[in-house]
């Protein structure tokens, strides 16, 4: 049973694409940079088995002692997991290929639907003060990504700019109905954002269009280019605010992050970042 004196805790995002490819990782790394860039506390939690947020982040495979793993399956302190990254205001509890055998030893366990609800809801949680966490799903529909759904408050669609996009998002919103159905009721979307967008191709703008005619205002105003700098940065373990913060992917996502907070009345759209 839930603590009415306790703090609420920070608000959590699951961002969410049974496709790859779509620019999930890329807009975890990026929108918490960019959050943190505009004076929030955030945690990233990487709950993909490849690990590409914590290596775009900069976590060397040798630093990931204790990560996602242990916080779901294993009895270890929050304080252990999370890692501060290069960037001011961002964390991450990291991933390595362990993560990929979860969902065979998550089968047999009784709350293996909640595990990580329950993981980022412990008291210490409270103490280390974070305003967002935003977690990197898994390229599929599967107990992580599950997992993900039950523990989130909303779920945050990157949606790649091409041909039969919208048809990709039948399932993922099967399942967002399921989880409220079952295990989450309050779980809601956050929105849908488009990724890899070419304001010169007309497929682009075909995608958008009928993606805002057809989700409406699910769809976030911001949309994020094609941009070499947002590809070349986890080359180096950087977000892009580190490696180019005047490119057009960098200007794209700090306006991401400034219309989610808008959203949750935490800033207006013209406040931008405190001085």
């Amino acid at each position: 049973m839930s603590d009415p004196l306790r703090p609420a805790g920070p608000r959590i995002i699951a961002i969410a694409n049974q496709k790859g490819g779509v620019g999930k990782t890329t807009t975890t790394i990026n929108l918490g940079a960019a959050l943190a860039r505009l004076g929030c506390k955030i945690l990233i939690v990487d709950l993909d088995p490849q690990g590409n947020a914590s290596t775009g982040l900069g976590i060397a495979t040798d630093d990931r002692e204790y990560t996602t793993y242990e916080l779901l399956l294993d009895d270890v302190a929050l304080a252990d997991v999370v890692k501060p990254t290069a960037t001011p205001g961002l964390h991450i509890v990291p991933a390595t290929v362990d993560l990929s055998s979860a969902d065979v030893e998550l089968v047999s366990n009784e709350k293996r639907s909640f595990l990580l609800h329950d993981a980022l809801r412990q008291f210490a949680m409270d103490d280390l003060g974070f305003d967002y966490i935003l977690i990197d799903c898994p390229p599929s529909l599967n107990l992580l990504t599950v997992n993900a759904m039950v523990a989130a408050h909303s779920i945050l669609v990157p949606l790649q700019s091409e041909f039969f996009a919208l048809e990709g998002l039948s399932q993922l919103m099967l399942t967002i109905r399921e989880v409220r159905q079952t295990a989450n009721a309050a779980l809601r979307i956050e929105g849908v954002v488009l990724t890899m967008y070419d304001s010169r191709n007309n497929l682009s703008q075909q995608v958008e269009a009928d993606a805002r005619e057809n989700l409406g205002q699910l769809v976030f105003h911001t949309v994020i280019p094609r941009n070499v700098r947002l590809s070349e940065a986890p080359s180096f373990s950087k977000s892009v605010f580190d490696y180019d913060p005047d490119s057009k992917g960098a200007k794209a996502y700090l306006a991401l992050a400034e219309e989610l907070l808008a959203n949750h009345g935490r800033l207006t759209a013209k406040e931008g970042i405190a001085s």
